[in-house]
């Protein structure tokens, strides 16, 4: 069985058409249909279900292809344990992240990487979708929170810390809590992506509690909304350290019973279950953990009380 044959039937499959299957390849469109039909005959079954607008795997294709990234995966760790001291982060790195996780940290480390590494180039997709790595063909994804995939292997790159805040003026006219009850006398601002808002638990140490009084007075589906919206004494949020912290050094925001906290939520780097982890994907995620941003809701405290 021919490798070529294999790679041109993987890159189909990742791609979701021939045609940039042959773009991938660098090659021609009749080669790589004929490089997949040429398998089907030796395999004598049909692995791809065509017509003239879509293309699926059938239930055989399906098994084959997870088996036969398997295979191009143990390729490439031959090959990368050849190539190990010249193990250079080159080519091309397909990446996908969440907008705002982008702005917050991924695209500083996308500009530092690039600047880095010269023979390195770098896509990046940056929409709200869950995006399937193997039938897309990305390297690599930024993911925040659980991780449900069992499939991909992930490496932790650090974690997310969120505090309660509101404007001083805010508090001047509606009254400071003392304790996480009195949150449900006040105007709360909701992170509420796809219109569901996210978990509003509170611990200290063993202590934990659970907001169930009336709903927001606002909810937004962007965290920089939010923080907007805290900024201009619309209510009490619970935000992300990293997105509230210039605004508490300034004193524009101030943390609202500080040492409450949600859970912090962690963040990882999730990659095809490759036994070689490629010099591309290994630099972004080593550059990652170095450079993780630690802001906590107390760090911003701190900083607030030291003007």
């Amino acid at each position: 069985m021919e490798l070529s044959r294999l790679r041109a039937f993987a890159t189909v499959v990742q791609s979701g058409s021939f045609t940039r299957a042959a773009e991938v390849l660098r090659t021609q469109k009749a080669r790589v249909s004929r490089q997949v039909g040429e398998l089907e005959a030796e395999l004598g079954v049909r692995l791809l279900d065509r017509t003239t607008r879509s293309l699926r795997l059938t239930e055989i294709g399906r098994d084959f292809f997870e088996r036969t990234l398997g295979i191009l995966g143990a390729v490439e760790d031959a090959e990368g344990a050849a190539r190990a001291n010249q193990a250079i982060p080159q080519g091309v790195l397909r990446l996908t992240m969440p907008m705002e996780f982008g702005l917050i940290a991924g695209f500083g480390w996308v500009r530092e990487l690039l600047q880095t590494h010269p023979q390195l180039s770098i896509e990046v997709d940056s929409s709200s979708r869950i995006v399937d790595l193997v039938h897309e063909g990305f390297d690599l994804a930024v993911r925040i929170g659980p991780l449900a995939d069992s499939r991909l292997a992930a490496r932790r790159l650090g974690e997310l810390h969120y505090g309660l805040y509101a404007s001083p003026g805010y508090l001047r006219a509606h009254g400071t809590p003392a304790t996480p009850d009195e949150l449900d006398g006040h105007a709360l601002i909701d992170f509420a992506p796809a219109g569901r808002p996210a978990p509003f638990t509170l611990v200290r140490g063993a202590d934990t509690w659970t907001r169930s009084g009336p709903g927001a007075r606002l909810r937004v589906d962007s965290r920089y909304a939010q923080r907007d919206a805290l900024l201009a004494g619309l209510g009490i949020g619970q935000c992300m350290a990293l997105i509230a912290e210039d605004a508490v050094r300034a004193g524009r925001l101030v943390p609202v019973l500080p040492g409450w906290s949600r859970p912090p939520v962690p963040v990882h780097a999730v990659f095809p279950s490759y036994r070689f982890l490629a010099p591309k994907v290994r630099a972004f995620i080593e550059h990652a953990q170095a450079h993780f941003p630690t802001t906590t809701p107390g760090d911003a405290a701190i900083a607030h009380n030291a003007f």
